[in-house]
């Protein structure tokens, strides 16, 4: 059976699902839920909640009947409240300790919508096509022609629109990470790639069959994410 070459993409996925599979299995838990947690994680948290109020706030309140994948589900808070909305939800995440507490955490009734929980790659063709694609702070360790290349792979089984973050390039951001890394390891991301939001623009410019729509920057302390939106021409 034939094989590609692996990618960067390929890559960086694999390092991202042994690190939140392993030491950052408990913090991540810990910042997803509403234990108590330390001045930096609590700036990480409220960032979190505020750009996945955004990302939500793109989507259409009534998704009865629509499929909707979130990549890079994590502990599932958003598939959860997409799911409320009436969504049929493909919830997928590299990291299959984080969807084993996705689907705990997970309330046996959601109204009209379901969720599907998946451990693997979220570019995998069999998870289907969607009406709309959420990529929530899962594109934000790749450079932006890996993010653009991620977007097209992705953009070929959706119909609608998609939502995603990156990480904003700015002097501010790159001194803030330099900071971090003088904090315990238990505080610290994995490695977070700025990206130039003009340099993104003109990369995903040249997908054909999208266009740019709305973009809106989220900062809280130690959080600092870009969600931009896609749809289609």
């Amino acid at each position: 059976m034939a094989t590609h070459a692996p990618t960067r993409y390929d890559a960086q996925r694999e390092k991202l699902a042994a690190y939140f599979d392993g030491t950052a299995r408990k913090a991540w838990i810990d910042l997803t839920s509403d234990a108590k947690v330390g001045g930096i994680r609590a700036t990480v948290r409220a960032g979190r909640d505020a750009m996945r109020a955004q990302l939500l706030d793109w989507l259409p309140d009534d998704l009865r009947r629509q499929r909707v994948l979130d990549a890079g589900c994590g502990t599932g808070a958003l598939s959860v409240e997409t799911a409320c909305r009436g969504a049929k939800v493909v919830a997928v995440d590299i990291a299959g300790g984080l969807v084993d507490i996705a689907r705990e955490r997970a309330p046996s009734f959601l109204g009209h919508g379901t969720i599907d929980w998946h451990v693997g790659d979220m570019l995998d063709p069999a998870l289907g096509e969607f009406d709309h694609i959420a990529a929530m702070d899962s594109l934000i360790h790749y450079r932006a022609g890996d993010i653009v290349e991620t977007l097209d792979a992705l953009g070929r089984r959706c119909r609608g629109s998609m939502v995603f973050t990156f990480a904003p390039h700015s002097p501010l951001l790159g001194a803030m990470h330099l900071v971090g890394k003088l904090f315990p390891r238990g505080n610290r991301s994995p490695a977070i790639v700025p990206v130039k939001e003009a340099q993104l623009r003109r990369r995903l410019s040249e997908l054909r069959d999208w266009r740019i729509g709305r973009c809106e920057r989220i900062s809280s302390g130690f959080y600092t994410s870009q969600a931009m939106e896609l749809v289609r021409r």
